[in-house]
């Protein structure tokens, strides 16, 4: 009957070994964004995610493994079970449910506020490259990109070289919206009247998917945009070829821009208006009656009015 037992319990063992590996081979072979990092800051991301989960697994896996254990040792029909009321107060048993998950608490302040100053959204990355500026403004549902040195734009579509510092400059004409290329680092807010940072590098060429990580009405689903990390020799083409676009972004073509549409396909602009970027942010900083009185700067936001 012993044996029957030690049988039975290597049996569990087997299954829960069996499950993990499965479930470890799986997320191998799936095509998961964060999973596949691109850049040294998705990277450093995947690392913190792994490092949460493991220790974790510290207290999920006794956890549930006792569970079971448990649910069998207890069960019904198992008169031989000991009863043992007067293990709610035992001091050892406490000591290690309380202290165990404490110390692992402690653990993940540590490395949480370790990461929190060293990922920094507004840090920018150091690097014998010089960075590229792109100023992103979140629409109702496309993403339009401003390239102010290179004066050009492009819809739904970001390109730049591989192995150079990002610094993305982002804001939105639209309901709050959330910027996120996952193979190259976490999402960040774009918020209307409001500029944020974020510094992202790609380590290797390729097309990544970017998408918005927050809920803004019914073209939410369709607001996605293509992020594409070349050789710099062909980012420099790229540049070269939008130049002979023969849209420009002015004032009229953004404000029909600025309209809800869904689906929008790509759309490359070779000229931008000046200082673009900052005169869609100042339109909704500015007070309604001010605004109102005040011709020249209904000229220089936009035309728009404050909502």
């Amino acid at each position: 009957m012993k044996m029957n037992k030690k049988y039975k319990v290597i049996l569990v063992v087997v299954l829960l070994v069996a499950i993990l590996l499965v479930a470890s081979l799986s997320l191998r072979q799936a095509n998961i964004a964060v999973l596949n990092p691109q850049g040294p800051i998705a990277e450093s991301e995947r690392r913190l995610i792994i490092i949460g989960l493991l220790l974790s697994l510290v207290v999920v896996i006794p956890v549930f493994s006792l569970l079971f254990i448990f649910a069998w040792k207890y069960r019904e029909d198992n008169k031989g079970a000991k009863y043992s009321p007067e293990l709610d107060h035992n001091l050892a048993a406490e000591a290690v449910w309380w202290l165990i998950p404490g110390i692992l608490i402690v653990i993940l302040s540590f490395i949480a506020w370790n990461s929190s100053h060293q990922l920094d959204p507004f840090k920018p990355l150091v690097s014998q490259t010089a960075p590229i500026t792109i100023q992103v403004v979140a629409l109702d549902w496309k993403w339009l990109f401003i390239y102010p040195k290179q004066n050009i734009a492009s819809l739904n579509f970001v390109q730049f070289p591989v192995n150079t510092p990002l610094n993305l400059m982002i804001t939105a004409d639209a309901p709050m919206n959330s910027f996120w290329i996952p193979q190259l680092g976490g999402q960040i807010y774009a918020m209307p009247g409001m500029s944020t940072q974020l510094h992202l590098m790609a380590t290797k060429t390729g097309n990544f998917r970017g998408l918005s990580a927050n809920i803004s009405g019914q073209g939410f689903s369709g607001m996605s945009f293509t992020a594409r990390a070349s050789s710099p020799t062909d980012f420099n083409s790229w540049i070269v070829s939008v130049k002979r676009s023969s849209k420009r972004l002015n004032l009229d073509t953004y404000n029909q821009l600025s309209k809800p549409s869904q689906n929008s396909p790509l759309t490359y602009f070779s000229s931008t208006e000046p200082d673009l970027y900052n005169s869609i942010i100042m339109k909704f900083m500015m007070p309604m009656g001010a605004q109102a009185s005040s011709s020249s700067y209904n000229q220089s936001t936009l035309g728009a009015t404050t909502p």
